[in-house]
């Protein structure tokens, strides 16, 4: 079994209601499609240690690394992730990690 992925995405939203409708929205059903989960979606992070910058957090758990990155790249998604840099945020940051199998 591969081993899960996990997309953080730490970013500035600057329309809300416009990244509700024409981001999120079209991206669950994009996720539902290829098996990803959408863990968190929220503007309510507290901070620990050091910064953390945007006022949006998303972390997504996708089957494995290389279905994340062939979605990132897709043809599906490359107008909402225009959108999201073009139109909707104006900052942040997207990091892949590599996942663990759940302990048996």
């Amino acid at each position: 079994m591969p081993q899960p992925a996990y997309l953080l995405g730490q970013i500035n939203v600057t329309d809300h209601p416009g990244y509700r409708d024409s981001y999120a929205r079209p991206l669950s059903a994009q996720l539902a499609k290829i098996g990803a989960e959408l863990l968190v979606s929220s503007g309510d992070a507290e901070t620990l240690e050091g910064e953390w910058a945007g006022n949006w957090t998303v972390l997504i758990r996708f089957p494995s690394w290389e279905v994340a990155v062939e979605w990132y790249q897709s043809a599906d998604y490359a107008p909402l992730k225009s959108a999201r840099i073009e139109e909707l945020t104006d900052a942040g940051n997207l990091v892949l990690l590599p996942g663990r199998e759940a302990a048996r």
